[in-house]
């Protein structure tokens, strides 16, 4: 039997407030454990929650992004359940009536075309504390401090049919709550995670399979061996005669495996009601065009936009506009470059990220600014350097060693552009290696690649290399 995988994705998107969603506890990462967590996010008698408004413009950000219904009125609702780092006995969340309605995203498949991900809905809630097993003999530990952090739940429709689909789908959400400085995106933190709801069914068939819900996925790596084991655990079940329990796993990524962590529960086994602490949040009109107004230009756009102003390949555009920060530092390159936008995309692509990458710096900390980048590239539309000597440049500006000018006067590094010194060495070129340039006349044309090197290695790589070219086609 041929069988088709359905999966829906659960994102839960830490928002990037400094406190908490109904608290002034603060969000940083990394304190000591049971810190950041006052009598609110400990769920005290007496003690009430008040809306973080920031959280609210976050979330209505995101909906406008996705092209998503924005409700004018949604609800927060008590999630009751009983769990050792989860204090009050239930999380503060949505659910009937949700900030964000249904939207969609765009995602780019392998053969090239486009495929739109339903977004059922993006609701607000607070997040649980954390338990620590890996620091106690036979005991755990419960840390608070994440305890009423604010999270985004993105819940899409179950319109992926693949792993590599769904991370697609994940990584362009990753792209855009970073794009909109919603969140910082970091997954070593927990700042970005998903919940994966994985079906199969038979090719054809309309109603959907029983699902399993992978939980607390961290990495793009897992997520995928963790979809792709799934759907290969459940079609082995069925075609053994077996039945799918609907249940929650975990996914093990020492034994590359799900395993059962319990039965799947249902919206009414957490009796949902509404919290009586907090009033509907209501947004006007006025409050939510002012946020449109604010909006930055989203990844579709910027890509399309620097493929038609600056004549980019498609996958150039999509690595400069990988990240907003990265696309703002390669604009503010070419347009200091007035004509060179595609030397400056090289250069970013390559030079530029290649460093950041060794020494593991995000563009934003860059020690080559913008500025001196267009410096140095100046100098190499203008001829004062070639393309080699310029890595040299760029490695001493990296190295801290001024701007491009100063270092090239500073080691002499200008290009030889005198037709009457370079015929010198030509010359010598050719006297010093009679048998390449007799195969050169023979028609033997690539030698002329070996001779040109040999003028380049005579002066350290500072002769025009066109003109040299040149002076030995005549030459010869």
């Amino acid at each position: 039997m041929q069988w088709e995988t359905v999966i829906g994705l659960e994102i839960h998107t830490q928002l990037a407030t400094r406190s908490k969603i109904f608290s002034g506890s603060s969000t940083a990462y990394g304190a000591e454990p049971n810190t950041q967590a006052n009598l609110v996010d400990l769920g005290y008698p007496g003690v009430l929650p008040v809306l973080n408004g920031s959280v609210v413009k976050m979330a209505v950000r995101f909906g406008l992004a996705i092209d998503a219904e924005i409700s004018r009125r949604s609800v927060f609702a008590r999630k009751n359940y009983f769990y050792p780092d989860l204090p009050k006995g239930y999380q503060i969340s949505q659910l009937e009536l949700p900030i964000v309605g249904p939207g969609h995203i765009d995602i780019t498949l392998d053969d090239g075309t486009t495929k739109r991900i339903g977004v059922t809905r993006a609701h607000m809630e607070e997040d649980a504390g954390k338990s620590v097993h890996d620091k106690f003999e036979g005991e755990s530990g419960i840390d608070l401090n994440r305890a009423g952090t604010p999270l985004l739940e993105i819940v899409s429709e179950p319109d992926m049919r693949s792993a590599k689909e769904a991370i697609a789908y994940m990584r362009k959400i990753h792209q855009l709550v970073r794009y909109l400085d919603i969140s910082d995106g970091n997954m070593q933190e927990g700042s970005f995670r998903c919940d994966a709801n994985v079906s199969v069914r038979p090719i054809g068939q309309e109603a959907l399979g029983t699902r399993a819900e992978i939980k607390n996925l961290n990495s793009f790596r897992y997520i995928e061996k963790a979809i792709n084991h799934e759907v290969a655990r459940q079609i082995d079940i069925l075609e053994d005669g077996g039945r799918i329990v609907q249940e929650t796993r975990l996914y093990d990524s020492d034994r590359d495996e799900t395993r059962p962590m319990r039965s799947k529960e249902e919206a009414n086994d957490y009796r949902y009601f509404p919290d009586p602490d907090l009033l509907p949040v209501e947004l006007d009109d006025a409050l939510i065009d002012g946020i449109r107004a604010g909006l930055p230009e989203l990844p579709d756009a910027k890509r399309a936009r620097f493929k038609a102003e600056y004549g980019l390949k498609n996958d150039d555009v999509v690595m400069l506009a990988s990240s907003r920060a990265l696309a703002d530092y390669f604009e503010a390159v070419a347009k200091a470059t007035a004509g060179e936008s595609k030397l400056a995309a090289n250069w970013v692509i390559g030079e530029l990220s290649g460093a950041l990458n060794k020494a593991s710096l995000d563009i934003v900390d860059s020690k080559v600014s913008a500025d001196a980048l267009a410096g140095l590239l100046d100098r190499i539309a203008d001829g004062t350097i070639t393309g080699k000597i310029a890595k040299d440049v760029f490695e001493a500006m990296w190295q801290g060693e001024g701007a491009a000018d100063a270092i090239i006067d500073g080691r002499d590094l200008r290009q030889i552009s005198d037709a009457g010194q370079i015929e010198v060495i030509v010359d010598q070129v050719i006297a010093d290696h009679p048998e390449q340039a007799q195969q050169y006349r023979d028609g033997k044309t690539k030698v002329l690649g070996f001779l040109v090197g040999q003028v380049m290695k005579a002066t350290q790589g500072k002769a025009n290399p066109g003109q040299a070219n040149q002076i030995l086609r005549d030459k010869l």
